[in-house]
């Protein structure tokens, strides 16, 4: 039997969007990342010398 021809033009598409959701997503979370990474190891920082305040150290 013969079969119709397939569309080969987008075959590959959806891996595509993957691709391109993945290297969005990766590229706000570096950019977040950047943006308050001081303030976070600040925030850690604060918390380590309260505790080492409370223990007496």
């Amino acid at each position: 039997m013969l079969t119709p021809p397939q569309d080969t033009s987008q075959e590959g598409q959806g891996l595509v969007e993957y691709a391109l959701i993945l290297v969005l997503v990766s590229v706000a979370a570096l950019a977040l990342m950047m943006l308050l990474g001081p303030q976070i190891g600040n925030l850690f920082q604060n918390i380590l010398d309260s505790m080492r305040a409370a223990s007496g150290s």
